[in-house]
């Protein structure tokens, strides 16, 4: 059954002008869509409404049951935690998600990030900016030691799609790649458990969702086992690292740099321990990974073919069933 009255919560942090909105468009003739909805306005903008697309607006339990209408709910992402998956399948709401959208641009960013750390690509763009080029007296800087990703060792928590392209790279630039066991898992016999893995890695990427399980999963006891000239990545989700033990272990030298592009709150309006300008070897991007205009285009493609899945009658990314 198509949608009769759909709404869009939060379009100004997928669409910043630059994408083609006619595949969602379609799928209802009644839009209502808003660059941003905030907490207090969700419950009105969804009332009346069987079809509810959000990003990241938090739809708990009190709005889905207070939106007798609804029938589904399109998480314009991959991580469902804004919505109560359990509340939804109680009251009926069927939800799906995005997955594998992101993929191209993600990979893209892990290896920028990389790459920044083994080049020192900050500390030389500083450098030049300072005038100390200028002031060298030989042709070149050798300031900043640089590394070779050729001959590391990587290792990769969460081995999904995104997981495994990270991995494809990775044998491009001739870095050997260790696969970690994720906590609750089945023990497999190519994954090593997290304590054997980290001292034998000079990278760890993370790609693994945020959930009990792997909340706090790296803190100062994982960081502890890692080389101190090791690297830490996470472009996945910030409750998955004690922030202030990345922060600690990078001040002490117990790791040698750190990259993030997520936090446990976004935005940081009160601060972040990973903010403090003075801790050394860390690069900080504000969740924009996955933001390539192309994998904002193929994410409203995706959210259509969910919803006209659903109107089908067919079953298309659910995460949560009516």
């Amino acid at each position: 059954m198509k949608p009769t009255r759909a709404v869009l919560l939060d379009l100004a942090s997928i669409d910043r002008g630059d994408i083609d909105l006619s595949p969602l468009r379609s799928m209802c003739e009644r839009w209502e869509i808003y660059d941003r909805t905030a907490p207090d306005e969700t419950a009105r903008r969804i009332a009346g409404a069987d079809l509810v697309v959000s990003n990241k607006v938090v739809l708990d339990w009190g709005l889905l049951e207070s939106a007798a209408a609804l029938k589904l709910v399109c998480v314009a992402a991959t991580g469902t935690n804004n919505v109560d998956l359990a509340a939804a399948r109680e009251l009926g709401i069927a939800v799906t998600n995005v997955r594998g959208y992101a993929t191209p641009a993600v990979v893209q960013h892990v290896f920028a990030l990389m790459l920044a750390h083994a080049t020192r690509l900050v500390e030389y763009r500083q450098a030049v900016l300072d005038g100390a080029w200028g002031r060298s007296d030989q042709f070149c800087l050798l300031d900043f030691p640089i590394r070779e990703l050729s001959g590391r060792v990587l290792g990769i928590l969460g081995y999904g799609e995104l997981g495994r392209a990270v991995a494809h790279v990775a044998a491009a630039f001739g870095m050997d790649v260790l696969v970690a066991q994720r906590p609750g898992g089945a023990p497999q016999p190519d994954r090593l458990p997290l304590a054997e893995l980290l001292p034998r890695v000079d990278v760890l990427t993370l790609h693994c969702p945020l959930a009990e399980n792997t909340r706090n999963l790296i803190g100062a006891g994982e960081l502890a086992l890692m080389k101190p000239d090791a690297l830490l990545i996470n472009t996945a989700r910030g409750g998955i690292v004690d922030e202030e033990a990345v922060a600690e272990a990078l001040r002490a030298g117990v790791i040698g740099g750190a990259a993030v592009d997520v936090l446990t709150v976004e935005p940081p309006r009160d601060g972040n321990p990973l903010l403090d300008p003075s801790i050394p070897n860390l690069i900080v991007t504000p969740h924009v990974a996955w933001a390539s205009r192309e994998c904002r285009q193929r994410l409203m493609q995706e959210v259509a073919e969910n919803i006209r899945a659903f109107a089908e009658g067919r079953e298309r990314n659910r995460v949560a069933t009516a």
